[in-house]
């Protein structure tokens, strides 16, 4: 599946009253996928099962933002963010999403898990848009990847600390909005 994918620039909705909803391994291997996940993003799950969640991934997202996920799952707290995504058509569609780590009887994480809901597109053109926008000019400041993440995580939490609340306070806040 390693095909070079072309973003379309042609935005893709799915149904309000619809969950994207997968599961993943602790290293973001895809471990099961809807049928809402499958039909907007265009693969099979068969397709889907075993690869990486980045495969999805659209060239427009901030690469700080995947960090704060990572950072935030793996210290076994939740997250929720709207992430823009790429079908295999090259379309893309934004979704707000809920990451949670899945723990054992242990406590141990063992895998994660996302819901993922269609975003206000409002919220998405006056808020998200603009502030991903500037924190991936931000990284494309940078040579070195990891520079260029670091940069860019710090733009992105100046951003939420300018607005006196949380990363999560944030979030809901626009999402309240809409």
């Amino acid at each position: 599946m390693a095909v070079q994918i072309r973003p379309t620039g042609k935005e893709v909705f799915f149904p309000a009253g619809e969950l994207i909803v997968s599961k993943t391994d602790l290293k973001g291997r895809i471990t099961y996928a809807n049928r809402t996940f499958c039909h907007i993003a265009g693969y099979t799950e068969a397709e889907l099962l075993g690869q990486p969640h980045s495969l999805i991934r659209h060239p427009d997202m901030p690469r700080a933002v995947f960090r704060l996920v990572w950072d935030t799952i793996a210290a076994g707290r939740e997250i929720f963010g709207y992430v823009k995504n790429m079908a295999r058509s090259g379309d893309h569609y934004w979704v707000f999403a809920h990451i949670t780590p899945s723990f054992d009887e242990h406590g141990n994480i063992v895998a994660y898990h996302s819901n993922r809901r269609m975003p206000d597109p409002s919220v998405v053109a006056s808020a998200i848009a603009p502030l991903y926008a500037e924190v991936l000019r931000v990284e494309q400041g940078h040579a070195n990847g990891k520079q260029a993440v670091e940069a860019g995580l710090k733009a992105l939490t100046d951003f939420v600390a300018s607005k006196k609340v949380s990363y999560d306070e944030l979030m809901f806040a626009l999402q309240s909005a809409a």
